[in-house]
């Protein structure tokens, strides 16, 4: 595993943002609106992806919270920058078996592409 990436869901994500900012200094980049995107639609306006680059070394992902889900079990996720699809599917599997899946393990648009086998 190469790090761990903290992913913050917060209501209002596009106004909320600038207080993070202000509190932890550095930049906002990166940032994605749910617009056009077919499994978000009926949340146009709201972020589903941005970044608080506060150095080279510490980058804190946002989006908004989508239904109630995130916000009635914890609002930080922890996404694992693992290095090999072997790692991957070891990592996941194990997790699935003691946790609740909300989202199944497959390639999606912000994720990063298959690696080769």
């Amino acid at each position: 595993m190469n790090k761990l990436i903290p992913h913050i869901r917060i209501k209002n994500c596009k106004e909320e943002l600038p207080f993070y900012q202000e509190v932890f200094g550095g930049k906002i980049k990166n940032t994605q609106l749910a617009d056009g995107i077919e499994m978000f639609k009926g949340y146009e306006g709201k972020f589903i992806h941005a970044e608080l680059h506060i150095n080279e070394y510490c980058i804190i992902y946002f989006a908004d919270v989508f239904g109630e889900s995130y916000a009635e079990n914890g609002n930080i996720l922890l996404g694992p920058d693992l290095e090999s699809e072997e790692e991957i599917n070891t990592i996941y599997s194990r997790l699935k078996e003691e946790g609740t899946v909300q989202m199944e393990l497959k390639d999606t648009f912000f994720g990063v592409p298959s690696m080769p086998s």
